[in-house]
C-alpha cells in the first residue's frame, strides 16, 4: 500500500542516469518534489508520460520545483533512454538494492519485479501532499500533478 497524504515521504540516495548520487532530502526547504515512479525505460505508456512531462518541463523543473523519476532500470539503461527522448531531468534508478526505494514508497509489484505507476508530490518540508497510483497499464495525468503543485 502506498505511502499516505500527509505523511513524511522516506528519504533516499539513489544514482541518476548520470551516476550522480540525488537525495530527496536535498530539496528539502528548497523545492517541492514531484516524484515519479514508472515501471521501465522503452515501454510505451512509459515513454508517453516522460515524453510529456519533457514537453511541459518548465512546470516542473523550476525554482520551486523538482522533477525526480524513478524506475527499476539501471543507470546505463537510463543513460540511453534519456539520450534517445531528449530527457533531461533525473532519471533515478532504484536497481539496487532492487526495489528498495519503490518498496518505501509502497509502489513495487512484487510479482513483476518493478514499480507500478506512483506519484507523490512532496512540500518544501518533506511531507506527502498529494499522490496517485495507478496499475502498470494506466496511464497518469499530468495535468493532476500541475493541479496538485498549484494547490502548495
Amino acid at each position: 500500500m502506498a505511502i499516505e497524504v500527509g505523511t513524511p515521504a522516506p528519504d533516499f540516495e539513489l544514482k541518476d542516469n548520470h551516476g550522480r548520487t540525488v537525495k530527496l532530502s536535498d530539496f528539502r526547504d528548497g523545492k517541492n518534489v514531484v516524484l515519479l515512479f514508472y515501471p521501465f525505460a522503452f515501454t510505451g505508456v512509459c515513454t508517453g508520460e516522460l515524453c510529456a512531462l519533457r514537453d511541459e518541463l518548465p512546470r516542473f523543473e523550476n525554482d520551486d520545483t523538482q522533477l525526480l523519476a524513478v524506475s527499476n532500470d539501471s543507470i546505463h539503461t537510463l543513460r540511453v533512454f534519456a539520450e534517445q527522448e531528449g530527457l533531461e531531468y533525473p532519471l533515478l534508478s532504484d536497481f539496487w538494492p532492487h526495489g528498495e526505494v519503490s518498496r518505501a514508497y509502497g509502489v513495487f509489484d512484487e510479482d513483476k519485479g518493478c514499480a507500478v505507476r506512483g506519484t507523490f508530490v512532496i512540500d518544501k518540508q518533506g511531507v506527502v501532499r498529494w499522490s496517485v497510483v495507478n496499475g502498470l497499464p494506466d496511464a497518469r495525468d499530468l495535468n493532476d500533478y500541475i493541479k496538485a503543485l498549484d494547490s502548495l
